[in-house]
């Protein structure tokens, strides 16, 4: 009793996982995917070691967009998993995940561990082409972008070096007037101070001019005396 007890225990299990998948596929046929994750997620609650319902949950996540999700959903189902096409679909499936995600070496990776266990597998051989020739255009749009990048750089750096001799020559040229300036005004003084100075033929004239004035006020003055003295000898008469 015990024994088929436990067989139709077993058995009703079963029955309850099959039952989640299909509601799952329905739901995932009819586009439903968040619902049709958690149909598949019920059934691997009712069937834990459950490939199908793991692998169609992948399914759903990456039909939600959610594709990093999706990646490690599918990877999780590779360790405990021997048959070789059922481990080069989720090597499929886990290249297509990291394709859309935009991780093209992980999905490069991935799609040649696919054809390791399918080598004849068309659709690997194709996603693999395509992600090859992505990632040359990414390494080619880099190499450009590290151009530009550096051309940018280079012409930034000659602006800043040309704005940084203007103002260089501006200051130069400002220091130029105001020393120009300062020389100006110094002419203008030994101008002025050499208008006041008298050359020597001048102060040797004004000597002259002096010593006759004097000459002239001596002679007036021995005259006046010789005045002076006659003019009192008269009186005195």
């Amino acid at each position: 009793m015990v024994i088929i007890s436990l067989l139709m225990s077993v058995s009703v299990f079963a029955q309850s996982e099959r039952k989640y998948i299909r509601e799952g596929n329905k739901l995932y046929d009819n586009k439903k995917y968040a619902d049709g994750e958690l149909a598949y997620r019920k059934a691997i609650d009712k069937k834990p070691n459950s490939f199908e319902a793991a692998f169609n949950v992948g399914n759903s996540l990456y039909k939600q967009g959610k594709y990093l999700d999706a990646a490690t959903q599918f990877g999780n189902l590779i360790e405990p998993t021997k048959n070789k096409d059922q481990l080069a679909k989720l090597y499929y499936n886990i290249g297509n995940s990291y394709l859309k995600a935009n991780k093209l070496d992980e999905s490069i990776s991935a799609y040649k561990n696919s054809l390791l266990k399918n080598p004849t597998d068309q659709d690997t051989k194709f996603n693999l082409s395509y992600a090859l020739r992505l990632q040359k255009q990414q390494q080619n749009q880099k190499k450009n972008d590290d151009k530009n990048n550096k051309d940018n750089k280079d012409n930034k750096d000659k602006q800043n070096q040309q704005n940084q001799n203007k103002k260089d020559q501006n200051k130069q040229d400002q220091q130029n007037k105001q020393n120009q300036q300062q020389q100006q005004k110094q002419q203008q003084q030994k101008g002025q101070q050499g208008d006041k100075q008298i050359s020597p033929e001048d102060a040797q004239r004004m000597l002259d001019a002096i010593q006759n004035d004097e000459k002239d006020l001596q002679k007036r003055l021995e005259e006046k005396k010789a005045s002076s003295e006659k003019a009192k000898v008269l009186k005195n008469w």
